[in-house]
């Protein structure tokens, strides 16, 4: 199944060199040459019949072959040393505290802007600014509870944080899904190594809501608060309601009385304490943000204000993941906690800036564009990909609206085995570890590592076609495991010079 496999000059995750596998990896080679290329192929459809059989989908809108799609599931796993997950996260835990901390200073004080670490311009011209959320005690000081941070490797096998997901970030429900799906159809593979359990994740993220509820029960009332089946991540929605044992709710199921939130039941109201909400800022509630928005609880805001429901994340905390402020997280690492980034950032550029812009749309062939604002894949140019019609076109768009994209080098992803027609080839990978906030910080082991199915592309959302891995880490090194390089403080830039992480 490896024959034919090859490395391209990428970091592979499991190979040093075709045919030699690192040390960490070596078990699984083993094991999958006994195995052969028809007994593994079994494996993978039984594995698509699981996800089918369990409508374990995500949703595409504008795919014209249909809209509920099942979970690529890739039968490879993903495998991280124990030394390099510590790093990974240290620097998580360190990141998800200064962002915090960022949120709380940007809705009070807003001393990074006075002291012009940040340039208050970006921050009011962001789109996820909510001046409503100006001096509301948030429940325990905490904006972002839930959090998934995109990491990627380069060419040399360092890490860089891609992007933070500070809003309602999504993916956690297939991670579980995942590993249940790999030791239901290959539970011999796990026989060879000590892995890090990720199944109390749902029962961390219970007793992270729990802590944040305004009155003090052993039982306070919990929902889950999405905007429908319709909605590309329903699957998740319900899926993490049910592991937690609390309530699924739309916003239809809920009203406000006297400053108070209740949810309609068979056996008359019920007063919910903490609300985990899946629905955007703009939807949330119709008194406060679009007025058209059947999504949310007209007065939720102001319930919220009062202290008598704590909203999970936090109103507001797009502030903190917009990709034109993403560059200045390392000088938020700096500012609020004394300390250098432990995971740097990729190199970026803010159209924004009449300096960097010049740059970008001198340079489009050899960047990629993002707009500050989409996620999902959409809304980006792979300029070394495109035709030039379609980088003119974007051209046109970052002149018109500078504020709305930022730039960065290509980044060579780091490449990983995946079955493909009845053997390995090299597909690129991130990952996306979860991160939660309560009463501590915890750090799933692991995360939702995706998949570039596509030959040749870098982007690896599900609604582009990317499918996803097992993550496993772990429990401790393995002997004779190696050191690979894990961080960098510069990636190399289009003009082959160097760009400082987080320039001001």
């Amino acid at each position: 199944m490896f024959d034919q496999y090859q490395v391209d000059g990428l970091f592979d995750e499991m190979f040093v060199a075709p045919g030699h596998p690192r040390p960490h990896y070596s078990a699984v080679a083993s094991r999958l040459k006994v195995l052969g290329s028809s007994a593994f192929n079994k494996r993978v459809r039984m594995a698509d019949v699981t996800f089918r059989n369990q409508g374990i989908t995500f949703t595409v809108y504008n795919d014209k072959r249909g809209v509920e799609k099942i979970f690529p599931f890739d039968l490879m796993p993903r495998i991280i040393p124990a030394n390099e997950w510590d790093l990974i996260e240290r620097g998580l835990v360190q990141r998800i505290t200064a962002l915090n901390l960022f949120c709380q200073d940007i809705y009070r004080d807003q001393r990074i802007l006075r002291e012009n670490i940040v340039p208050p311009e970006l921050i009011y011209g962001a789109k996820s600014f909510r001046r409503e959320m100006f001096h509301v005690n948030v429940p325990k000081n905490i904006y972002i509870h839930i959090c998934g941070t995109d990491l990627v490797r380069d060419k040399n096998g360092a890490y860089f944080v891609l992007e933070d997901n500070g809003r309602t970030p999504s993916g956690v429900s297939y991670v579980l899904e995942n590993r249940a799906v790999m030791k239901r159809v290959f539970p011999t593979l796990f026989g060879a190594y000590r892995v890090r359990a990720i199944e109390d994740y749902p029962y961390n993220l219970l007793q992270c809501l729990k802590h944040l509820a305004p009155t003090k029960s052993d039982d306070p009332a919990i929902a889950v608060l999405t905007p429908g089946t319709y909605n590309s991540a329903y699957f998740e929605h319900s899926f993490l309601a049910r592991q937690m044992g609390v309530e699924l709710v739309e916003g239809r199921d809920l009203i406000v009385d006297n400053a108070f939130v209740y949810m309609r039941t068979t056996a008359g109201l019920r007063r919910v304490d903490v609300i985990y909400r899946r629905v955007d800022d703009d939807f949330l509630d119709p008194l406060c943000f679009r007025g058209d928005s059947a999504l949310g609880v007209a007065g939720l805001m102001n319930a919220y204000r009062c202290g008598n429901v704590a909203l999970v994340n936090a109103p507001g905390t797009g502030v903190a993941d917009d990709k034109a402020i993403y560059p200045f997280v390392p000088d938020m690492i700096k500012f609020y906690l004394g300390q250098e980034a432990i995971l740097p950032n990729v190199p970026t550029y803010i159209c924004a800036r009449e300096s960097d812009r010049k740059y970008v749309l001198e340079n489009l062939d050899k960047l990629v564009v993002k707009s500050t604002n989409e996620s999902g894949g959409y809304g980006m140019l792979m300029g070394h990909q495109a035709a030039q019609k379609e980088r003119d076109e974007f051209a046109e768009l970052i002149r018109e609206d500078p504020r709305n994209y930022i730039a960065q080098p290509v980044v060579e992803l780091s490449q990983h085995p995946s079955f493909i027609d009845d053997r390995f080839e090299g597909r690129r990978i991130d990952l996306r570890p979860y991160i939660l906030y309560g009463e501590k910080v915890i750090v799933m082991p692991g995360g939702l590592t995706r998949v570039a199915l596509r030959k040749g592309s870098l982007v690896v959302n599900s609604s582009q076609g990317g499918g996803s891995k097992d993550t496993w880490v772990l429990e401790e090194e393995e002997p004779g495991e190696e050191k690979l390089p894990i961080t960098s403080g510069q990636l190399p830039v289009a003009d082959g010079s160097a760009k400082p992480i987080a320039a001001r």
